[in-house]
């Protein structure tokens, strides 16, 4: 069975974005958030490399698709898994496919657009073989894929940030249960891994 893993930055307060993010202005006011990507120790590049070799497909919300297809966005030295042998597959969750894709014509990346989480879920599993399917953002798609408990493991950036407003991660009201299985502090960020606890999770 595939395991799905959200993966995705959060600064202290949770937001995953700043005031003012969107296409030509990537993460607003708070591009300092990917500062254990850009800025990477040897802590963050073992981070990187392994959550690479996990994937076998992404998973991203059309927000984070027009920053990433956008002016300063993806490209062949920079981008998931852009430094690593190779990229997976993706899957861009939204009703209104582009016409065309510059990451797709430019780039070399292998994207699907698809018209539901669900249905980015079975396809993306569908090519994973025995690698994870990675939810990458952006916050309201990871968001609701937890509160729907489509989500097996959930790895935090968690960035030495506080930013007082930007895209939140979490909702009011939503209420789910993990544990914790891995913390590893960086010079950037503080790297945590959590497990979702069902009903069916043993020693629960």
């Amino acid at each position: 069975m595939t395991t799905v893993i959200a993966d995705i930055t959060m600064s202290m307060d949770g937001y995953v974005t700043g005031v003012g993010a969107g296409p030509g202005r990537g993460l607003g006011d708070a591009e300092e958030l990917h500062a254990w990507v850009t800025e990477q120790d040897e802590v963050d590049r073992e981070i990187l490399r392994a959550a690479t070799a996990l994937t076998g497909a992404v998973i991203m919300g059309r927000g984070l698709y027009d920053v990433v297809e956008g002016p300063g966005g993806w490209t062949t030295e920079m981008g998931y898994g852009a430094q690593e042998a190779g990229t997976p597959p993706f899957f861009v969750v939204t009703s209104e496919p582009p016409a065309e894709s510059r990451l797709v014509r430019e780039v070399g990346l292998r994207i699907t657009f698809v018209d539901s989480p669900s249905a980015a879920l079975e396809q993306a599993a569908a090519v994973a073989g025995d690698r994870a399917v990675v939810l990458m953002g952006g916050g309201e798609l990871v968001g609701r894929a937890l509160e729907a408990g489509l989500v097996d493991e959930l790895r935090l950036h968690l960035a030495p940030l506080i930013l007082g407003g930007g895209t939140p991660l979490f909702r009011p009201g939503a209420r789910s249960h993990y544990r914790q299985r891995a913390v590893r502090p960086s010079g950037n960020a503080c790297h945590l891994v959590y497990e979702r606890v069902t009903s069916s999770t043993p020693g629960t």
